[in-house]
């Protein structure tokens, strides 16, 4: 599982200092219009205070001290101070702008947009104003709209930034050659930029190109060797290769860097389970699931890990913490019934099947769940039907020619049978094994009045 944050960033706020050159009127306005961090703050409070600024010059330096709150994080009183900036000047374009870049802080977007729109209303020229709200919008998932704002943005003053999150907006409408386009533009224009090179390995990856986006994280670990979310995707990445044990590095220094990562002990998780070790591989979904109580693909994996070591009840309580909250995961529902047929629950299992195909009729797997329940519980005829039905939608899905030719065979259609059941040993040579630790024998060959009865199988009803 990739980790694919979309990496955006805010066009930064815009300090008034050049604006207020002429209009200096104390060392404290001076420092205010042109200092930083805290001594920004304490001068613009002095001359704020001193009250002896009015009207435009007010609201700049009200406008002044907003940014600087922004950068410490304190943006609610960075809106204070632009809404008494917008107060004494209405017509400063900057200070709806900010405002607007607080808002969406606060994931205001709304607010922003409206914020946005009205700098642009003043100055229909400000490119960063059309890259915020396009940044808004895309954050509001209306990534059509976020394009046009990027465009107008690029139009007026082409930046890696504005193109950064152009491809973004693509990545995430999966146009991902059209996104490469955009991250390739911006690493262009600046060749330290990780966040565009931490993108396009994304969206490579996106493309089924591994190498590619290696390639991409290589570069943004060599500008920030602590960039920890390319450590983990280039894990990914390398797992998707087959180089299990280079993925776990990735993993390992990332969980070094970040020792909360729910992510990436998950990832590598699957790594170890990969490798053959599903006892390492709970122990990391062990750890990803007491960091977060909600992450439920931690406790899918872990289930299917459960599930690989027939702890069968694990497995189960797994899946139904996924169900309970992802309501709609088909696959859980589906995993669950499985289980549970293998286990003998069989009429929590058929509940199990009815709620994945009624979420999604045409779920093959679910079809073919049902119709393995309907073996186990001697309904031939109901497991004849569902494998039927999975078998119109993947003819060459193993397990349903193997369990039709089961059911056909306890109906004493030993030709047709034997038909299905030869189709599935050619495509997997020990099906018949697997079915046998799922509590089902393999099938006579011939019919029983002609051979010995077949020796009894644990948990086997028929």
């Amino acid at each position: 599982m990739l980790r694919r944050i979309p990496r955006v960033a805010l066009f930064a706020g815009l300090s008034m200092a050049g604006l207020l050159a002429a209009s200096a009127q104390s060392d404290d306005w001076a420092a205010c219009a042109k200092a930083s961090g805290q001594a920004a703050l304490a001068a613009c409070d002095r001359a704020i205070g001193s009250g002896k600024l009015s009207g435009r010059v007010l609201a700049l330096a009200y406008s002044n001290r907003g940014v600087e709150w922004t950068a410490k994080g304190e943006v609610t009183r960075a809106i204070d101070d632009y809404d008494n900036a917008i107060k004494h000047d209405p017509s400063q374009a900057g200070a709806y702008h900010n405002r607007g870049i607080a808002r969406a802080v606060k994931r205001e977007y709304d607010n922003a947009i409206s914020d946005y729109d009205e700098a642009i209303r003043l100055n229909p020229k400000f490119a960063s104003a059309f890259g915020n709200r396009g940044l808004a919008r895309f954050n509001k998932g209306d990534h059509e709209r976020a394009i046009a704002d990027y465009d107008e943005a690029i139009r007026l003053a082409p930046d890696a930034v504005s193109l950064n999150n152009r491809g973004n907006a693509y990545a995430s409408r999966s146009e991902f050659d059209r996104a490469v386009r955009d991250f390739d533009e911006a690493v262009t224009l600046d060749p330290r930029y990780a966040i565009a090179f931490y993108n396009r390995g994304n969206a490579h990856f996106a493309k089924s190109d591994p190498d590619r986006a290696i390639r991409d994280y290589d570069h943004v670990l060599a500008i920030d060797p602590k960039y920890q979310d390319a450590l983990v995707n280039r894990g990914v990445a390398y797992e998707r290769k087959g180089q299990i044990e280079q993925a776990i590095r990735d993993f390992d220094d990332a969980i070094k860097l970040d020792p909360k990562d729910a992510f990436a002990f998950n990832n590598r998780g699957n790594a170890f389970f990969k490798k053959g070790q599903p006892a390492r591989a709970i122990a990391d979904y062990d750890q990803a699931i007491r960091i977060d109580g909600n992450y439920i693909a931690a406790y899918f994996s872990r289930a299917i890990a459960n599930e690989n070591r027939r702890q069968y009840s694990a497995a189960i309580t797994d899946y139904s913490h996924v169900t309970r909250l992802q309501p709609s995961n088909t696959a859980a529902w589906n995993s669950r019934c499985w289980t549970r047929a293998v286990t003998g629950e069989l009429q929590a299992a058929l509940a199990d099947c009815n709620e994945a195909l009624r979420l999604r009729p045409d779920f093959v797997h679910a079809l073919d769940s049902r119709a393995f329940v309907h073996l186990k519980s001697g309904r031939f005829d109901d497991a004849i039907a569902d494998y039927d039905a999975a078998l119109r939608i993947e003819p060459n899905k193993v397990a349903s020619l193997y369990g039709r030719g089961m059911a056909k065979r306890r109906k004493n259609d030993f030709a047709s049978g034997n038909e299905d059941v030869a189709a599935a040993r050619a495509l997997k040579a020990d099906v018949s094994v697997e079915f046998a630790r799922y509590g089902v024998s393999p099938p006579l060959s011939d019919p029983p009045s002609r051979r010995e009865a077949e020796r009894p199988v644990q948990r086997a009803p028929f």
